[in-house]
């Protein structure tokens, strides 16, 4: 079979892969010179090789461990990946939730009760509100946002401030008030109510192409810097700027799919697609990440920061780079409105908002070299669309499409989890078994 992926993000690469496996003969189409799309390696000048965002895993992902054991079988996971227990805590050190070393769910119950700068009050909410959505199944009403079922679940302003809030903004890259709280639910079901590891956090040792894309990419045939016009979907073939293919696996945002699909004939099923692919709203994320002139080791290896919009405070999570010893990064989600700053200015003012609030932490006292040096160089990536606005009520793409011949696979399309790796590798995973099963009907 002569087989098409038009993407080589996480998602389309996985499901070259897949396809390859299957014993496709694939090409892979990419406007970028490397591979990665949305989750990928950026050369710069002062740092080397950075990210253009940076990503926290989960051991939930399961899918994605699955697909680096399959391209390095000869490296341990832990070489590719810096393991975490689930370990939350603020910069300044007065909040912190840590899970046990106990079987699931008592793991994550333990944290709830144990946490510091919560009351006790606060922390018995948090753990009945997680009771409760276990014994519900995980399910919300439809259309419900995480601030209203936070409410409903009498959540205290301290406990969205300190936990909820900056878990939703993590994980949905969409305000509380907006986001989707069934979206939400999912992914607290499969990283708390489920095997103790899937609660770890997994930190990249390497850049993001390196972790897998670029393994992936060599195992099929790709055509870098090829900016792809038209895909024309037909009962016989898929044409990709003119040139025909037995299937496709069509792996673009939401937009460029609306820009580029080109079918032979409409159907109502196809308008419908269209107006899935346009009614998409997106948000912005922000990574700024930082050269430090000298070796530093925060507190720990990602902490929440206090945001405080009227000093330029914005950053809200910090992380050790495990690459560099002298470089960390801080990302901004939904991070539209700080495009206004002045950059030179907004540099200066996180790196006052990280100075103070380390400085605070009970393990800086007396400890001069857990202050941050003095930022030597830094890099400001912003993906103006790094997600979709992960709304309730949003109708989402299935991967297959009208047509038998071609599949979808995206982190937008109906995975039933946010904008997130995960989504992504597993989607591409399911549009190639999609379009495997749609070619053996065609062709019966």
């Amino acid at each position: 079979m002569k087989l098409a992926v038009v993407g080589a993000g996480w998602a389309g690469l996985a499901a070259a892969v897949a396809l390859k496996a299957a014993g496709a003969t694939v090409t892979v189409f990419e406007a970028a010179p490397l591979a990665g799309g949305r989750a990928r390696r950026v050369d710069d000048l002062n740092m080397g090789a950075i990210d253009n965002g940076q990503h926290l895993l989960l051991g939930a992902y399961t899918e994605t461990l699955a697909l680096l054991k399959q391209l390095h079988p000869e490296r341990a996971v832990s070489d590719l990946l810096q393991k975490t227990p689930l370990h939350l805590e603020s910069a300044d050190g007065t909040f912190r939730l840590k899970a046990a070393n106990l079987p699931s769910p008592f793991h994550t119950l333990w944290a709830l009760l144990t946490a510091r700068g919560l009351s006790w009050h606060e922390r018995w909410l948090a753990t009945l509100m997680i009771v409760s959505l276990k014994q519900k199944h995980w399910q919300a009403p439809e259309r419900l946002s995480v601030a209203q079922l936070l409410e409903q679940h009498h959540q205290s302003a301290e406990l969205c401030r300190q936990l909820w809030i900056p878990l939703c903004l993590a994980s949905l890259n969409t305000a509380s008030d907006q986001a989707c709280a069934q979206l939400f639910l999912n992914v607290l079901r499969d990283s708390l109510d489920a095997p103790r590891a899937h609660s770890d956090m997994l930190i990249p040792r390497v850049d993001l192409t390196e972790l897998w894309p670029q393994a992936a990419a060599e195992t099929v045939t790709m055509r870098y810097r090829h900016i792809v016009r038209d895909v024309c979907p037909t009962p016989t073939a898929v044409t990709i700027d003119g040139e025909a293919f037995e299937g496709c696996v069509l792996a673009t945002p939401p937009y460029a799919c609306a820009r580029i699909l080109k079918p032979s004939e409409n159907s109502r099923a196809s308008e419908t697609l269209m107006a899935q692919l346009e009614a998409f709203e997106y948000r912005a994320i922000a990574t700024l990440t930082l050269q430090l002139d000298a070796a530093w080791h925060p507190p720990h290896s990602v902490l929440l920061l206090d945001e405080n919009p009227s000093r330029g405070h914005l950053g809200q999570w910090l992380f050790k780079r495990p690459q560099a010893n002298d470089q960390v990064t801080v990302v901004v989600s939904d991070a539209a409105d700080f495009l206004k700053h002045d950059r030179a200015s907004f540099v200066d003012k996180i790196a006052t908002q990280i100075r103070e609030q380390v400085q605070r932490h009970p393990n800086s006292r007396g400890h001069s070299q857990l202050t941050m040096p003095a930022v030597k160089a830094h890099r400001l990536i912003v993906e103006k669309r790094a997600t979709f606005a992960a709304v309730p009520g949003l109708q989402r793409p299935h991967n297959q499409s009208p047509w038998a011949r071609l599949s979808l696979a995206g982190d937008w399309t109906d995975t039933g989890y946010p904008a997130v790796l995960e989504g992504a590798v597993r989607s591409g995973k399911q549009a190639a078994k999609t379009l495997l099963e749609a070619l053996r009907g065609v062709s019966a």
